[in-house]
């Protein structure tokens, strides 16, 4: 069986800026980055099992992103995923983070990077409500 595992690319005006702020504010990992003419164009984030590439090579994709990350909490009870989803919370804001509560059809944190691209973090056990969902 062949496994496919998904990076996302969010477009940022600087690559060594967006480092800093996803490791810094929003508790990532820096795995690896390409560098050209001294300074970094491509790197990728991870924390956990989410993991972001930033690319400053298509600057007129700017900011447009919108990453949506789903946090998977065991007991996957409704109560377990609001207390995770809280204490993200707190620990972003903590991090001087601005934290915006948003709404999909369920309660999700909206979170905006250096260049107003989008992480979207919602409570995973409402997909049980939506249409066609199992």
């Amino acid at each position: 069986m062949i496994e496919w595992f998904a990076r996302p690319v969010l477009h940022v005006s600087s690559v060594e800026a967006s480092l800093l702020f996803h490791m810094d504010r929003l508790g990532f990992t820096i795995p690896w980055w390409y560098e050209e003419d001294g300074r970094a164009r491509v790197a990728q984030v991870d924390r956990r099992s989410c993991a972001l590439i930033l690319s400053d090579q298509w600057p007129e994709k700017v900011g447009k992103g919108l990453i949506f990350i789903s946090l998977n909490v065991e007991p996957e009870t409704r109560e377990a995923e609001v207390a995770a989803l809280d204490a993200l919370r707190a620990e972003l804001e903590a991090r001087g983070v601005a934290v915006k509560e948003g709404y999909w059809g369920y309660r999700l944190l909206v979170v905006e990077d250096l260049d107003g691209n989008q992480l979207f973090v919602p409570i995973r056990t409402s997909r049980r409500n939506e249409r066609g969902a199992p």
